[in-house]
């Protein structure tokens, strides 16, 4: 059914949710292909970890907060590989997500309430509007 399936991560204990239920899907089937893809947004890092770190380390440091959730994957023996790219986080998704044409998207959700997610704005909100493929939100 889902054969290659896209997991939004960042690191997050809702990342950490979201990758869980991905473990699921893909462990019910064989030949699945999960793709973890962290965005990594300049504009919202740090600005002293930004001058601290060169561009490798700021992108290991941030491979090495998804290594867990990859683990999660590995450990099922469920083939998994990391993408990192730039920019912001919701475009950068749904961009990513049409082009690849992924079987679903699994994107974890704050919970945010009506008024948080119109003046907050929302990843997963975008995401669930934006992508073609099916997008499960989970809580």
């Amino acid at each position: 059914m889902y054969k290659r399936i896209l997991v939004a991560v960042d690191g997050s204990s809702h990342s950490k949710r979201a990758a869980s239920h991905a473990v699921f899907l893909a462990s019910t089937q064989s030949e699945v292909h999960v793709t973890l893809l962290y965005v990594l947004d300049y504009d919202k890092t740090s600005p002293d970890l930004v001058q601290q770190l060169t561009s490798e380390e700021l992108h290991e440091d941030r491979r090495n907060k998804i290594l867990p959730i990859e683990d999660m994957f590995v450990s099922k023996g469920i083939h998994t590989e990391i993408k990192l790219l730039h920019g912001d986080a919701g475009p950068v998704i749904v961009e990513h997500a049409n082009q690849e044409k992924y079987d679903i998207v699994v994107i974890g959700s704050r919970g945010l309430n009506t008024l948080q997610e119109m003046v907050l704005g929302s990843v997963s909100h975008k995401v669930a509007k934006r992508v073609h493929s099916p997008v499960l939100l989970i809580k």
